[in-house]
């Protein structure tokens, strides 16, 4: 076999950095092995259906896929952060940012509230049936005049007796159309206290006052269900408070530091999936006598791109393995946050450069990663935001 063919079989794959245990290697082969199976042959369905079956999450929570950052006493596997960038780096390898979206919010941004910040009664009530896969999770905390500046949350519970009574609304929720429980941010106190008086809240999504007011229609991630969410004078059990009172903004951080972590992965994943199809594709495609691969500034080109890929992917590894210590890493996850998603757009982009025409069509993977990748420079604190988050720590 040619190196040129052993290599394309081989795909693009970076040597796993060091310190990954066993576990860590038989994760990586688990997910990788249900990517191809379970996820990519039916993916393209679930775009045009603009939704993923419940039977999937049923099966990664068969798998022990949905709780690797739950404690055992839960029913969870506590594998850490490096796992979940594990995790996140084989499922963007699928190609289908919608399906690693809603699966992710649900693994890694929103029920790991309960785990972090709940209270044993909550943890008993709620957890089994989202480290199954019975239910699916959803975090409500951005609104369309409060994204990165989360202080600027509009959204207010009210005490009344033995419930908080919540009106507002909520924007770009995934999981929001067909989940089954939000957690959901919320002024708890008056304005000027900004982000001291925010609070969590665990809401049910059949809660009387709670409201999807669209399923929004997007650019990319068709698969993933988005919508914009209205509360009026929904009445949430005191009981459901995630947390303590006015000390949700906290929680909130801390759930942005491994959100940002999660991001690393998936540029990880999804970049060297968009070099390996470019890789394959340039060693057959011929133009002016030769192959594109034999083309000098093709070839650069994608050594440039393969080494931006190299760069983040280590960085995201080795942040998992900060956070996995105990250190605290809130300027790394910014800076993965900040460079991450622009090392995506570009190889994305790059690469779908080099398919020509054939890349620009809809139905091709490159044409889709391309418009899954651009909403990763805006989600999660746009690029700007970050930069800013980068500077005050340096």
């Amino acid at each position: 076999m040619s190196a040129s063919a052993e290599r394309s079989e081989a795909g693009f794959r970076l040597a796993d950095p060091v310190g990954l245990d066993e576990s860590h290697r038989m994760l990586r082969e688990q997910v990788r092995r249900f990517v191809e199976k379970e996820i990519v042959p039916h993916a393209d369905a679930w775009e045009r259906e603009g939704k993923i079956p419940r039977a999937l999450f049923r099966r990664m929570g068969d798998l022990g896929f949905l709780g690797m950052q739950h404690e055992e006493a839960s029913g969870g596997t506590e594998m850490g952060a490096m796992a979940s960038v594990i995790f996140g780096e084989e499922l963007s390898r699928s190609g289908f940012g919608g399906v690693t979206s809603s699966v992710t919010v649900h693994t890694d941004m929103s029920a790991c509230h309960i785990t972090r910040v709940g209270t044993p009664e909550q943890k008993a009530k709620w957890l089994p049936d989202l480290i199954s896969g019975r239910k699916v999770c959803a975090i409500g905390v951005t609104e369309a005049g409060a994204g990165s500046d989360v202080a600027g949350i509009r959204t207010r519970a009210v005490r009344d007796g033995d419930h908080w009574v919540i009106n507002g609304t909520k924007m770009f929720i995934t999981n929001a159309v067909y989940g089954d429980l939000l957690i959901l941010a919320a002024r708890t106190s008056g304005p000027e206290t900004g982000a001291r008086g925010l609070s969590l809240f665990i809401v049910p999504t059949d809660t009387p006052g709670f409201k999807v007011a669209a399923k929004l229609e997007k650019h990319g991630w068709l698969c993933s269900d988005t919508a914009e969410l209205v509360f009026e004078d929904m009445r949430v059990p005191a009981q459901n408070m995630l947390g303590e009172e006015n000390r949700g903004f906290y929680a909130i951080m801390r759930g942005f530091e491994h959100e940002r972590l999660m991001i690393g992965s998936f540029c990880s994943g999804e970049s060297s999936r968009a070099l390996e199809l470019t890789l394959d594709y340039v060693r057959t495609r011929r133009a002016f006598g030769k192959t594109l691969w034999e083309q000098q500034v093709v070839r650069q080109k994608l050594a440039e791109l393969a080494s931006r890929v190299a760069l983040i992917r280590a960085l995201t590894y080795q942040t998992a393995a900060t956070l996995d210590a105990g250190r605290p890493a809130s300027i790394e996850t910014a800076m993965i946050k900040s460079v991450g998603p622009e090392i995506l757009h570009d190889v994305v982009h790059g690469c779908l450069q080099l398919h020509g025409g054939t890349g620009y069509m809809r139905g091709t993977p490159i044409e889709r990663m391309a418009r899954d990748a651009r909403i990763l420079r805006i989600g999660g604190g746009a690029t700007e935001v970050m930069l800013e988050e980068v500077a005050k720590r340096i």
